[in-house]
Parts: structure tokens; sequence; C-alpha cells
């Protein structure tokens, strides 16, 4: 396990993936959230947080999966989460964000379901 936090920015059709690996926590989390600020979405694309690699997330990760969505939602482009540890997926069904956050296990099967919105 480390204990940092790395995000990875790349784009994929449509839009971008965020890579998160290691910790999402209280130290983390505002490296972030200046990530996230960065972006430049547009409307109809996608957002999708790839937490493949996440070793950790406490509720300031949680606050920065929120503020993910809300840019997403205010550029009117979709947001979902990849490969969700179970831990955090417990955490989100906990707190009824499961019901917030579409979710898929891998960016394959994201793939094949997307639809681009008009």
């Amino acid at each position: 396990m480390t204990d940092h936090l790395t995000v990875t920015t790349r784009p994929i059709t449509g839009g971008t993936v965020l890579e998160f690996a290691g910790r999402l926590d209280a130290v983390t989390s505002p490296g972030a959230l200046r990530t996230i600020g960065g972006l430049a979405l547009h409307r109809g694309q996608r957002l999708v947080l790839d937490l493949t690699r996440l070793d950790f997330c406490d509720s300031s990760g949680i606050s920065v999966l929120i503020t993910a969505r809300s840019t997403a939602l205010a550029a009117e482009a979709a947001l979902a989460l990849v490969a969700v540890p179970r831990g955090l997926r417990g955490m989100l069904a906990r707190t009824g964000l499961d019901a917030v956050f579409p979710i898929y296990p891998t960016l394959a099967r994201l793939e094949e379901s997307w639809v681009p919105r008009p």
C-alpha cells in the first residue's frame, strides 16, 4: 500500500479518464481536487474515474468523488466510476451514493454501454 496519491489524466473517446492510484484521504484530496478543477469538460462528454489502483478512500475522498460529479454536471457531462474497490463500494452503499454514481466493473464494460448524449 502506498501513502500518497497519483492522479493520471488520459483522453478517451468522448471524454477524460482520471486514474487514481494510492490513498485518497484528507492529505491527498486537495491535489485531487486541483486536478478536477483544472479539467475542461464540455456538454455531452464523460468523465470517468478509474479506481482500479485505489488502495484507500476515506470521507475526504468521498467528497472528491462528489465534487467530480458536481463538476461534470455543471458542464453537462456524464460521470462514471470504474473498478470501485470493495471497501469503497460498501461505503457508497451505506451512504446511498451507489444510487448516485454509475458504477462499472471495468472501463471496457463502460465503453460497451456508453451512449453519447446529444
